[in-house]
């Protein structure tokens, strides 16, 4: 019986596994970076042994600390999550060989299957030999023979792109996942991202615990995922779930593990078999009525899973909420998670908790909201309403996005559900939410009302000029003027047509053509206001001089890690539009940094390895300058 497990991971799976461990009644051991010293992973865990460094290289991805950190810590099990170590069967063989009970398949089907390239042989599919594709071959997918998350993938069109970005996916993988392994396959245009939820015991019972649709992604990372997958034909579910269990066979598969497939055109297209625990695993618990990871500690332990599958009940959605802003090409954010407030009746999942602060280091993702209903209408309206109240302050989010997709017409009918989504869909969903103007209204008065509170003052007999306030939000700034009544009241000059029929520090109500809005306002010393679920800034009546930049500077969009430089650079090269000129990594992601014109590099700041905050001038291109025209 296992009395003491240690996960071998951070933050929101970490949690995860310790909620289920504390039902059991076993105790629990967290290991954590010098970053992660406080996070919530660490607070819950009943002991906690301290990863010396920052980086995944240092610290979670270093399986030989990690064994010992278990022994020292008197744990007998260890579990390794997902990502990070967790389909790396060298550190599977390090648990057992130090007597520990491994949470997980055997290294064998780990080393058959972790590999995507290995997988794909041993179920007789080829894939294209990166030296021989051709233009006939395109458009095909750079991907990393390890791990998963959308690490070290690539999608490329032009011949002439492979070289670069089979070296960029090469080297995200190796950091990332210590394996620099990169395949090629042919990329199949929008199709939809189904896979199958299996659990194994060790005395050959099989369960496939149904499908999940994981079509909406960003960057090759899901973003919604449902259980079970809607629309598909009786045969092709049928023929999903026994090509699962056939590949599990295969390898003497035991544990949790997920069989993923790309449908197009009717037809299924293996793409890998990840040998863990996934993020999405939620969806299926909640259809199911299953606790995967209590499952995957008995099975461990030896049990015999019951010969018959669970039957399915409902539709279950998970949302994952991420630090990032989708209008500004997904970039990450970082900064204190001031508030985070979710209404009952949502399953959530995280490695956050108000006050906490999300760092440079790790993944974006803040939380997963799952809800669980007898329909899919009714669980896509019970997310989407759920996600609208849930209470945000700090960092930008991808909130607003979420509640978008799950409203739009593709999604909420499950017409057309492909991988595809966003890059059709994505400005729409973008567009700033409506009510701009009135959260600003509320914030000046709210700031107002604080004002009057703390120094006095009110209406006078000489009517005084009108107050303005300016807010910047998501569509754009907003301009509020207004001044104080005799009754100690505000009369909104702008926008037109508002009557202030409330107005406290944290409160404030306003009528528009006959119905009244109440907007709850909490407002931080920076200039954020948080005003129901829209983010302002409050801006400055003058602008700071020392704020302006030269044109053609590079700033950094997020902080991070400079981890590659174009071979060659120097100041003083001519660059054209769209030249890539470096690489940041953040949390867990490489972004490149491209010239906005043609012109001239006339600094440059960056080198690899140096670390760069938000707004950090990286580089500034001259662009060129265009002749006047003779007259």
């Amino acid at each position: 019986m296992i009395s003491r497990l240690l996960v071998a991971n951070r933050g929101e799976i970490a949690c995860r596994v310790f909620r289920t461990c504390r039902d059991l009644g076993v105790s629990t051991v967290a290991v954590y970076s010098d970053a992660d010293a406080g996070a919530l992973h660490v607070r819950e865990a009943d002991a906690a042994v301290r990863l010396p460094g920052a980086a995944p290289s240092e610290t979670y991805l270093r399986g030989d600390l990690i064994v010992k950190a278990a022994l020292a810590a008197g744990a007998d099990a260890v579990h390794p999550g997902y990502g990070f170590l967790s389909e790396n069967a060298d550190f599977a063989r390090t648990v057992i060989d130090a007597g520990l009970v491994w949470i997980g398949p055997p290294p064998a089907a780990i080393e058959a299957m972790a590999s995507k390239t290995r997988a794909k042989e041993l179920l007789g599919i080829e894939h294209l030999d990166p030296a021989r594709v051709a233009e006939s071959d395109l458009p095909v997918l750079v991907k990393a023979a390890a791990g998963g998350g959308g690490r070290g993938m690539r999608i490329v069109r032009e011949l002439a792109d492979l070289a670069g970005e089979l070296e960029s996916a090469s080297a995200e993988a190796a950091s990332a996942f210590g394996d620099g392994e990169v395949f090629v396959e042919p990329y199949v245009e929008d199709g939809r991202h189904v896979e199958v939820q299996l659990l194994c015991d060790a005395h050959g019972t099989v369960w496939a615990l149904g499908t999940r649709d994981c079509s909406l992604q960003r960057r090759h990372q899901k973003v919604i995922e449902e259980a079970p997958a809607p629309g598909l034909p009786a045969a092709l579910e049928a023929s999903l779930l026994d090509t699962a269990v056939r590949a599990a066979k295969a390898v003497g598969y035991v544990g949790a593990g997920t069989v993923e497939f790309l449908v197009a055109d009717g037809r299924a297209h293996f793409l890998e078999m990840n040998t863990r625990l996934q993020v999405e695993h939620p969806v299926t618990e909640e259809v199911y009525g299953v606790d995967l990871v209590a499952l995957q500690l008995a099975v461990a332990e030896g049990a015999k899973l019951p010969p018959e599958t669970p039957a399915p009940r409902g539709h279950a959605i998970e949302a994952r909420l991420y630090a990032e802003d989708p209008a500004r090409g997904w970039a990450p954010q970082t900064g204190a998670l001031r508030l985070f407030d979710v209404p009952g009746g949502v399953r959530l999942d995280t490695g956050y908790a108000s006050g906490d602060a999300i760092g440079v280091h790790y993944d974006p993702m803040i939380a997963k909201l799952t809800v669980h209903a007898p329909t899919r209408d009714g669980a896509v309206r019970k997310l989407a309403r759920a996600l609208e109240r849930t209470r945000i302050h700090g960092p930008v989010t991808n909130r607003d996005l979420l509640v978008a997709s799950l409203r739009h017409p593709e999604y909420a009918t499950a017409d057309r559900l492909d991988t595809g989504f966003y890059d059709r869909n994505l400005p729409a969903l973008t567009t700033a939410p409506g009510g701009g103007d009135l959260a600003a209204v509320a914030a000046a008065l709210a700031a107002a009302s604080a004002r009057r509170g703390r120094f006095g003052g009110g209406w006078r007999n000489l009517r005084s000029q009108d107050e303005t306030r300016t807010y910047g939000g998501t569509g754009g700034d907003h301009e509020v003027r207004y001044r104080p009544t005799r009754d100690g009241g505000y009369e909104v000059t702008a926008p037109e047509g508002v009557r202030v029929v409330a107005a406290t520090p944290d409160r404030v109500s306003l009528e528009t053509a006959g119905v009244v809005r109440h907007f709850d306002v909490t407002a931080y010393e920076d200039g954020t206001v948080h005003v129901g679920g829209h983010r302002l800034t409050a801006r400055p009546r003058f602008t700071d001089p020392r704020e302006q930049t030269a044109p053609g500077s590079l700033l950094a969009p997020m902080p991070g890690t400079v981890v590659r430089v174009a071979d060659g650079l120097a100041v003083g090269d001519a660059v054209t539009a769209g030249q890539p000129l470096l690489w940041l990594e953040a949390m867990k992601m490489e972004h490149r940094v491209t010239a906005p014109a043609s012109g001239t590099l006339t600094a440059l700041h960056a080198a690899p390895g140096r670390q760069v905050e938000v707004g950090a001038l990286l580089a500034v291109v001259q662009t060129e300058e265009r002749p006047e025209a003779q007259s």
